[in-house]
């Protein structure tokens, strides 16, 4: 064999290779897009655009949380979950704050009850519920972000107002609802819903403090 027909071979070999890692790698950001939804998109962002980079660190939490096997709420435990959510939810009329504060530790504490990280591990809590539950999650960051701005901000006033804690609560309840639901069995990537519905056929619903005219302030 000449010296020319070995380095064609080399060559091809080269860009097959180049080609079946490059088809690799598109196959991979796609299921990883497909699975976090939204949260592909903030992990772009959060990385400047680097889609790379972003996948390596939703990789990297697949790696780490997509073995986590949620258990079932008993039912006792959902009905009290549920009652701390309604008291949160009415509480937000006459203190907004205490009601977001509220709100980001039943989320903590349910999210916990389901197999994830304690909640004092935010940061690792919310990475394995993003893996889980990526079309919701953010409803927890946001009312986490809130709580603490507002928490920050103390007596003196200053950090959200009252619409933006109340726009967090309700994205917040989505979350909330889908963790106080059965397990999903099979397939963990996220998919959309309707909320449930109570006993009475009802969606669930928020309090009539929640469109935001009633609330006595921040």
């Amino acid at each position: 064999m000449s010296t020319g027909v070995i380095i064609l071979v080399v060559v091809v070999a080269v860009v097959v290779i180049g080609a079946a890692v490059l088809a690799l790698r598109t196959r991979s950001g796609g299921g990883l897009k497909r699975r976090f939804g939204p949260e592909y998109e903030r992990a772009v962002a959060r990385h400047d655009g680097d889609a790379k980079a972003a996948e390596r660190e939703l990789a990297q939490r697949v790696e780490r949380h997509g073995g986590l096997r949620e258990r079932a709420l008993e039912p006792e435990e959902a009905e009290r979950f549920e009652a701390r959510w309604t008291a949160a939810q009415e509480r937000f009329v006459d203190s907004p704050k205490d009601a977001v504060e509220e709100a980001d530790r039943v989320l903590a504490d349910l999210a916990q009850a389901r197999g994830f990280p304690d909640g004092a591990q935010y940061e690792e809590q919310l990475s394995a519920l993003s893996v889980h539950h990526a079309h919701h999650v953010q409803g927890y960051r946001h009312v986490h972000q809130v709580a603490r701005a507002r928490a920050s901000a103390g007596a003196d006033g200053g950090g959200p107002g009252t619409e933006e804690m109340r726009e967090a609560m309700v994205e917040a309840r989505v979350l909330f609802e889908e963790l106080t639901g059965p397990v999903r069995r099979g397939d963990s990537r996220e998919k959309d819903r309707e909320p449930r519905r109570g006993a009475d056929g009802r969606r669930g619903h928020l309090p009539w403090g929640f469109t935001g005219r009633h609330a006595k302030g921040s």
